[in-house]
């Protein structure tokens, strides 16, 4: 359980910060900061499970169980660690933000965001089904793109969050397929099956497939070459942002996916190849971009790249004490690039600037935040005595012994040494010209100074984290070092010891050479300044837009062909696909005709059919006349209607008949705004071709319903019928379909009911329409005296109806859809027959709220059913006696169709009112202006 409560309570503790903003920005963040503290605590608590040496935490609830999913989480080494970083981190940064953000901002939108963010990372790093990981994967780009683009006002925030949300969201889709491929390969979406089955998954013709995909999942979230490009543009967030997204989070996801299927997917030479090489680009691009951006946080950005291209290529090596360190350098990596991000914000807050070129000598005004931001550049460079020292020597280690490209093997190495050079010079770099370069005399002028002390606190407690896994490593990180390298491995870690003196090795010598040639880089980087000025380079996010420009404007062209305001046009390409689509599908089918013989008809389904039919070509003959066409439209859904109730669908026929007459009014208020006549525009070749259209899409229907009519009925309705009563504890067998065997489907569709109503009345909001006739305020009598009268009574007896239908549904026709129609039909009689005013009036309660009650009490069913370890919205039913009224049944699906019911009712009523409320402007008034 504890696993699942440290996913939930900061995505449940997301709605806090906006609901305590009012009480100011001080409780604002130590409301938020809650339900951080508390799952830090429980996973703290699960350190002896964990380090234990055993199989760590489980929690699993059935969910989609046919498809393979589970609400099911793991706290094993590796999720563990990271779920230390992101919860550690994020409670620091949570700290330093209260002091960043400006007064004016209350924090409740970042601070949700914030949460909503940390909640999706907890849950991708826990997650023991790859489907689930997925959908968390995809939450943690889309609450990435939200804080990313936090400062929306701002042109390049809302261009960079675009960009990270389109080269992330690719990746996922291309992650989704892999998972998928994978799924099909074991047989399984649980991780443990997926863990065991990696000599399966890597002999399988697939495995190239699957490897592409998924490392192009990771490539992306990671910024591997070449999808890099998005990350410096992410700079436009809020530094703690920032800080938080680049030490702990979304940019780890990616090497998180690397560590958790390094057992699936590894060991192979295509593995090595395309990891390694991905790595080695993305390294040494990264240090040596660094090297001449003038900004902080953007020479922070590439270097954070480069980094991830150094974790990358470590486990595109193959061994296990390349994955250890990996992950040495994962948790080095996030404590001195979340110190180094603050200190950045930390200048820009005092000085506001971040332009190194600018800057200088503030070691005299900044002494304290000079000293820390120095041990943590130290710790990036990997200077002795610090965390990145460690790393640094591992890695070298390492890729001195690779020999992943053959003959090619020394590659390795020197592009390693090459890079740690560069980033000893852009290191070099952040702090002399910020802080021990001549005081420009602007900034003298200025004379910034310290930020709040509670400020500063972050960057101490993660500095000093820098010196103390530098100093004492075994103590600080051996043992979770080693439970988590157990863990990415899926076998025993391998011994290694952590300690300062390895003697005087390879690694050592090119860490030496990586320092006498950083600092003369460093020496020497005007002259590269200059020669990086003359490279023709371009902007990524130029190159981006511009083909996000040349994207829109081929889609502009190719809609300008298609769209051009005609309903007509749009109807003939729409039936022309209808047509073209199953004829070529179909095409030298041999038998259209089959053996079984037709019903008879018998003469009152032959009348019920002629009406039918003609209601509908009356309704096409007469649709210049609006009134008279919606008169007879309304007769085919009658018709419609009596002939689901012929055939034993009354189910079908209440529903039909309380849509139709919702319909019909609503069609009815939009009438008011077009002409009472449309003339025809239609030219007699034009009436040619679209009748034969007709006739060529009418005559494939009756073929194909021929077909199908005269051939034996092969149906699975046979099974619901059989398991109505003993599975879903109701006779009516449509209904139980609906909230239990396909409530799913059910649920997902009150979930478009929603979206829609919503969408609608967005739309709507303070439209205003040229009325064609008089303004409303002229009619002569817009609510007549007998409507009036009749309206009024029969809302408590169709409400006693939609009850009585309701209640019933469960085993006679009805159910909530239904009861929902009916009461909405009695409601809007009210709006017709008393007006909107008066109306709205008595019906004393906001429509939002009921339609999110009722899609929450729908989902809460659902769930509901995971505390009795039932896979997601399976019902329950018992009798029970009632004195005095006898045995009667109760089931939980009536509860789902009381959500079902409140949908319906609400996003009628939040339309019908908007509708009703729309200003109705006259065309000769509006001219008049």
């Amino acid at each position: 359980m504890n696993s699942l409560l440290i996913v939930l309570l900061p995505l449940c503790g997301a709605c806090l910060p906006r609901l305590t903003q009012g009480l100011g920005r001080a409780w604002c963040a130590r409301l938020t900061v809650l339900p951080v503290l508390v799952a830090l605590a429980l996973l703290l608590l699960a350190v002896p499970d964990v380090f234990g040496g055993g199989d760590g935490l489980r929690f699993s609830l059935p969910w989609l169980t046919q498809l393979g999913m589970a609400l099911a989480f793991r706290l094993d080494g590796l999720s563990w660690l990271f779920a230390l970083l992101i919860l550690g981190i994020g409670v620091l940064v949570i700290l330093y933000a209260h002091y960043y953000l400006e007064k004016s901002d209350p924090g409740g939108r970042f601070y949700t965001l914030l949460l909503l963010f940390m909640g999706a990372m907890l849950g991708l790093v826990l997650a023991d089904n790859l489907l689930l990981m997925v959908l968390f994967w995809e939450l943690t780009s889309i609450s990435s793109f939200l804080l990313i683009g936090y400062n929306y006002q701002d042109s390049g925030a809302r261009k960079g969050a675009r960009m990270a949300l389109a080269v992330t969201g690719a990746g996922g889709l291309a992650l989704l397929a892999g998972v998928l491929l994978i799924g099909q390969i074991v047989g399984s979406y649980a991780l443990d099956d997926v863990l065991a089955a990696g000599d399966l998954i890597r002999g399988h013709s697939l495995y190239p497939l699957v490897l592409v995909l998924v490392l192009l999942g990771a490539f992306t979230k990671s910024a591997q070459f070449p999808f890099h490009f998005w990350l410096p543009h992410a700079m436009s967030a809020p530094t703690p942002v920032s800080a938080y997204l680049h030490s702990a989070t979304m940019v780890k996801a990616g090497v998180f996916l690397l560590a958790r299927f390094y057992p699936v997917l590894s060991g192979t030479e295509l593995w090595g190849l395309l990891v390694t090489g991905a790595g080695l680009a993305t390294l040494l691009l990264g240090a040596v971009t660094a090297l001449f951006r003038h900004d902080l946080k953007g020479l922070l950005a590439f270097s954070t790249i480069s980094h991830l291209g150094l974790v990358t290529l470590l486990f595109g090596l193959n061994t296990p004490m390349a994955t250890v360190a990996a992950l040495f350098h994962i948790v080095n990596h996030a404590t001195f690039k979340a110190s180094l991000f603050m200190a950045a914000g930390i200048i820009d807050h005092e000085t506001g600037t971040r332009d190194m070129r600018l800057l200088g000598g503030l070691r005299r005004y900044l002494p304290h935040t000079a000293l820390l931001a120095t041990v943590a550049a130290g710790a990036m460079a990997g200077v002795p005595l610090l965390n990145g020292f460690l790393s640094k020597e591992m890695f070298f280690a390492e890729t001195v012994q690779a020999r992943v490209f053959g003959t090619w093997h020394l590659l390795v190495p020197v592009i390693a040494t090459v890079a740690g050079s560069f980033s000893i010079a852009y290191s070099l770099r952040f702090i002399r010209d910020v802080f021990f370069r001549t005081t420009p005399a602007w900034l003298q002028e200025k004379a910034p100074h310290e930020p709040a002390r509670y400020m500063r606190l972050p960057v101490e407690i993660l500095v000093i984290l820098c010196l103390a896994v530098g100093m004492i490593p075994m103590f600080m990180v051996g043992a979770l070092l080693a439970t988590a390298a157990a863990a990415t491995l899926n076998t025993e870690a391998p011994a290694f010891s952590l300690v300062l003196w390895h003697g005087f090795d390879t690694a050592l010598k090119m860490s030496l050479l990586a320092l006498v040639a950083g600092v003369a880089i460093y020496h020497y980087r005007k002259v590269l300044w200059r020669w990086h000025a003359r490279l023709p380079l371009q902007d990524a996010r130029h190159v981006f837009e511009g083909a996000l420009q040349a994207l829109g404007k081929a889609g502009e062209r190719v809609a300008s062909s298609v769209v051009n305001g005609s309903l007509q046009r749009y109807m003939l390409i729409l039936l022309l696909a209808v047509l073209a689509l199953p004829v070529w599908a179909l095409w030298g089918w041999p038998h259209w005709s089959g053996q079984a013989g037709l019903t008879p008809a018998d003469p009152v389904t032959a009348v019920g059919a002629f009406i039918l039919c003609a209601a509908a070509i009356g309704t096409v003959v007469s649709h210049h006349y609006r009134l008279a066409a919606l008169v007879q439209l309304s007769a085919v859904g009658l018709m419609v209607a009596l002939a689901f109730a012929r055939f034993s669908a009354p189910d079908l026929a209440l529903t039909q008949i309380s849509v139709e007459i919702v319909t019909v009014v609503f069609l009815m208020l939009a009438l008011y705004f077009l002409p009472q006549y449309a003339g025809n525009r239609s030219s007699r070749a034009q009436l040619v071709r679209d009748g034969g259209i007709a006739a060529l899409i009418g005559g494939g229907v009756a073929a194909l319903a021929w077909a199908v009519m005269t051939r034996p009925l092969e149906s699975i309705s046979g099974f619901f019928i059989e398991q109505a009563v003993p599975g879903g504890g109701g006779t009516n067998v449509v209904n139980v379909i609906l909230v239990d065997f396909r409530g799913f489907d059910t649920l997902g569709e009150i979930s478009v009911l929603v979206i829609a109503a919503i969408g609608i009345y967005s739309l709507l909001d303070g439209l205003r329409i040229d009325a064609p006739g008089r303004p409303r305020g002229e009619l002569i009598n817009p609510h007549p005296m007998i409507m009036t009268i009749v309206s009024r009574p029969m809302l408590p007896i169709a409400l006693a109806v939609a009850l009585y239908i309701f209640l019933r549904g469960h085993n006679l026709p009805g159910g909530g859809f239904i009861a929902g129609l009916i009461t909405a039909v009695a409601l809007i009689l009210q709006f017709v027959g008393n007006g909107v005013d008066w109306t709205q009036e008595r019906l004393r309660f906001r429509y939002h709220p009921v339609l999110a009650t009722g899609l929450l009490i729908a989902l809460a069913t659902g769930a509901g059913s995971w505390l009795f370890g039932y896979p997601f919205l399976t019902s329950s039913h018992t009798h029970v006696h009632v004195p005095g009224v006898g045995e009667i049944e109760l089931a939980t699906a009536m509860l789902f169709d009381l959500g079902v019911y409140l949908v319906v009712v609400s996003s009628t009523l939040l339309i019908i009112g908007k509708l009703g409320s729309i200003s109705a402007v006259p065309k000769t008034t509006e001219a008049s202006h």
